[in-house]
């Protein structure tokens, strides 16, 4: 009798243990899943964030030296060549259209479009200030946005606009992405947001974040 109740103890107690381990394993492993997913997650962002903000550098850079592939050689910023001239004055259709060719070529306006694509481009790279980058590209975008006016089937002169949606372009795309970077502080990862974050003034006014 005394052995079998020793057993039975025994067993009892192994079994236990093996219940309390398997919890304790399912635990870890759920643990290190979600983990795992959360890497995956921000670098996913990081990259995003990255990708980003080189189309911002790169458009800026060959505007301003006219590296020859959307602006030609010798028609960069620095040539005394225009950035907003070309895509402002060739504006076609939407209710902005004479207000945009106004506009082309202005050197408020280069330097606003300019200094806008530099800002956002190295805010991005570097992981710092997307909470400015976000709503700064936004707004490039939607005006950029408005300048193509993707509703209209046709053109100021009746020709076809060749618009390929009636809403949704890469003019969205990008004001979205931007947004979600921002909101997902996608600059802690590959980039400086942690120590940006840190910085006093950034502490006090979390715009700046």
């Amino acid at each position: 009798m005394s052995v079998h109740e020793h057993l039975h103890r025994s067993s009892g107690f192994r079994l236990s243990s093996l219940r309390r381990n398997r919890t304790a394993t399912a635990s870890e492993s759920a643990v290190s899943a979600g983990t795992g997913t959360g890497t995956v997650r921000a670098y996913a962002l990081a990259s995003l964030r990255l990708l980003t903000g080189f189309v911002f550098l790169w458009a800026f850079l060959d505007k301003t030296f006219g590296l020859g592939y959307a602006t030609g050689s010798g028609r960069g910023w620095v040539d005394g060549g225009s950035p907003t001239k070309g895509f402002l004055g060739s504006v076609a259709v939407g209710p902005m259209e004479s207000t945009f060719r106004s506009w082309a070529g202005e050197p408020w306006a280069d330097w606003l479009f300019m200094l806008g694509l530099l800002g956002i481009g190295l805010a991005l790279v570097l992981g710092v200030a997307l909470r400015l980058a976000a709503v700064a590209g936004a707004v490039m975008m939607a005006l950029m946005w408005v300048a193509e006016w993707p509703p209209a089937k046709h053109l100021s002169d009746g020709s076809l606009s060749m618009s390929t949606n009636p809403f949704a372009d890469y003019h969205l795309v990008y004001a979205i992405a931007l947004i979600v970077l921002a909101a997902a502080a996608a600059g802690d990862t590959l980039g400086a947001g942690r120590v940006w974050a840190r910085l006093p003034i950034v502490r006090d006014h979390g715009w700046l974040r």
